[in-house]
């Protein structure tokens, strides 16, 4: 029986990819138990329905500075740490487990595959598919001893999915109900907005569908707008609970994202996810668990992918990755899951 830190405190997306390969490994270690450090807006990802996983969930301002590390390592050995499992591999994660080492711990570190990112980014070797993050989050609890079969198929195997959604938020199981997340953190990864109201408005035209429009309060505005322009479209943002948003994806019949966290949320409710890429790419290891690579839609270009995670400009100044792709492409692909 041991005690074992698992960190991972960012972002959404890498930390809702890490559910797959810690809910197996728990399943398959019963009499371990895996605490999950993490920011504490994510801890409802780890209610997984198995007694030997227990969310840490942390708000990082409170613990800034050296001093605010050391506090926070000195709170975490209240559980009785025996191994730390670092998946994040930034400057808090490789602190923290350091201060494990230094109590006699054993701890085990992600490898992030950086220099082969870049040089893929950089064109130095040719676009080829990349260990995938998920991968890379069990090679590191193999090396901690704790291999493991993917036993993980669905975020509400184990969980119940009876979950209220407000009055005013209904659900239309005659319908064909389809969730669109417009919005990604960067601009090289989101696809433009006008083009993205041509994709809804072409799909209102069908009186068999419903389309969900998920973002936060901040984008709720334009998503707002939407829902007034055109019929059957409702907008959520701002409006339901993490555990809400999950049971509403899990009740969709494909949803339409950038590469973003509403990608990886999606995926681990089943559902099918049609993504839209631009600076970034899927090779690189962050694709959607289970999702078919079929649905990445995308165009070639001598300059994709430019960037790992999208958060740099684009070097041509015309983001064509995301404007040369045509409406009717995502519509076509998304029609694939309607009909």
């Amino acid at each position: 029986m041991a005690n074992v830190l698992v960190i991972r405190l960012s972002a959404f997306g890498d930390v809702a990819m890490l559910v797959p390969p810690l809910y197996s490994v728990a399943k398959a270690y019963p009499n371990d138990t895996f605490y999950v450090l993490t920011n504490k807006n994510f801890v409802l990802l780890f209610d997984l329905g198995l007694s030997n996983i227990h969310p840490i969930g942390v708000d990082l301002a409170d613990y800034k500075g050296i001093k605010g590390l050391f506090r926070l390592g000195n709170f975490l050995r209240k559980y009785d740490i025996d191994k730390v499992a670092d998946v994040h591999d930034v400057l808090r994660s490789k602190f923290l487990r350091t201060y494990f080492a230094f109590l006699g711990k054993k701890t085990v570190h992600i490898d992030k595959g950086r220099k082969e990112k870049r040089a893929v980014i950089s064109h130095k070797v040719p676009l080829q598919p990349l260990k995938h993050t998920i991968d890379r989050y069990k090679n590191v609890f193999e090396a901690m001893g704790y291999a493991a079969e993917m036993s993980f198929s669905h975020y509400f195997s184990n969980v119940s999915d009876e979950i209220a959604l407000p009055e005013n938020i209904f659900l239309d199981e005659s319908k064909k109900n389809i969730g669109i997340a417009p919005f990604a953190k960067h601009k090289a990864k989101m696809y433009p907005l006008e083009k993205m109201e041509q994709v809804i408005k072409n799909l209102c035209t069908r009186s068999d569908i419903v389309i969900y429009l998920f973002g936060s309060q901040n984008e709720a505005e334009i998503l707002e707008r939407w829902q007034t322009k055109y019929n059957n479209v409702v907008c959520i943002a701002g409006k339901l609970n993490l555990a809400q948003e999950l049971f509403l994806m899990s009740q969709l019949r494909v949803m339409l994202s950038m590469d973003s966290a509403n990608m990886h949320l999606a995926s681990l409710v089943g559902v099918p996810v049609v993504s839209i890429w631009g600076a970034t790419h899927p090779y690189l290891g962050f694709y959607g668990f289970r999702q078919s690579i079929d649905d990445a839609v995308q165009i070639d270009l001598d300059c994709r992918p430019c960037s790992v995670f999208g958060n740099k400009p684009c070097r041509r100044g015309d983001y064509a990755c995301l404007n040369y792709i045509d409406s009717d492409i995502v519509i076509q692909q998304l029609q694939k899951h309607l009909d």
